[in-house]
């Protein structure tokens, strides 16, 4: 089973053991175990060169199945690693609840169905987990499959020990995939990182904002009052 006693005050790799290693070789969710490795933790490609083994959407989802990946487990995808995530503190949870009564008056409007903590399908290899996304109505409320980036108007993380990991790892990959703009709300510094206009990997427009008022460029008639969500 996976370690859980020790639960990260960063984002950082997910650690496999012995046991977790042989059922996803068992089950057939590693296809050629003769060419890999455990190496303190993480699953090792041996030829040509040792490379890191990167997983896809199923074989997460296969290890979520058969029980390897729990429930408890906050986890999310990232470039074919599964990321293990801090636990959620109070002011995290309570900017995040502050941001979604915001944004209620658009889901009751219909502009917009609100996600909170739900997956975001970018590639085979890279499923997020933000904090919220307001995306595009759509009747099926997105059962039939996750959203991917084209889905999305607007995408916010909300970031405390994780704001370094956001800004440098997350960020570049919202960019490069084309999600059209991203909120990065920085707890301790009071402030919201707006990113707008995707290009290269980046984003050519970025803003901090500390005070007055904000609105998605994507969504009308959504306020957001800066003082107070940090009130």
């Amino acid at each position: 089973m996976p370690d859980v006693l020790e639960r990260p005050s960063t984002p950082t790799r997910h650690r496999l053991d012995v046991e977790a290693y042989y059922k996803m070789a068992e089950t057939g969710i590693l296809k050629e175990p003769k060419h890999l490795e455990l190496i303190d933790g993480q699953i090792m490609e041996r030829f040509p060169v040792q490379t890191r083994h990167r997983l896809d959407v199923d074989a997460y989802y296969k290890m979520a199945e058969i029980g390897i990946l729990r429930r408890t487990d906050r986890v999310e995808l990232i470039d074919g690693d599964i990321i293990d995530m801090p636990p959620i503190g109070s002011p995290h949870a309570g900017v995040v609840k502050r941001l979604t009564q915001q944004f209620a008056r658009a889901v009751a409007d219909g502009l917009v169905i609100l996600s909170v903590q739900d997956p975001l399908r970018l590639t085979p290899y890279n499923e997020p987990e933000p904090d919220l996304m307001l995306l595009r109505p759509r009747a099926d409320s997105y059962t039939e499959g996750h959203p991917t980036a084209a889905d999305v108007l607007l995408l916010v993380e909300v970031a405390d020990s994780s704001l370094a990991y956001d800004c440098s790892v997350k960020l570049p990959l919202y960019g490069k995939f084309g999600v059209p703009e991203v909120w990065i709300v920085d707890i301790s510094g009071a402030a919201i990182d707006v990113h707008r206009e995707p290009k290269d990997g980046d984003y050519a427009a970025r803003e901090k904002h500390s005070s007055g008022v904000l609105s998605p460029s994507l969504v009308s008639g959504v306020t957001i009052d800066i003082a107070a969500l940090f009130a």
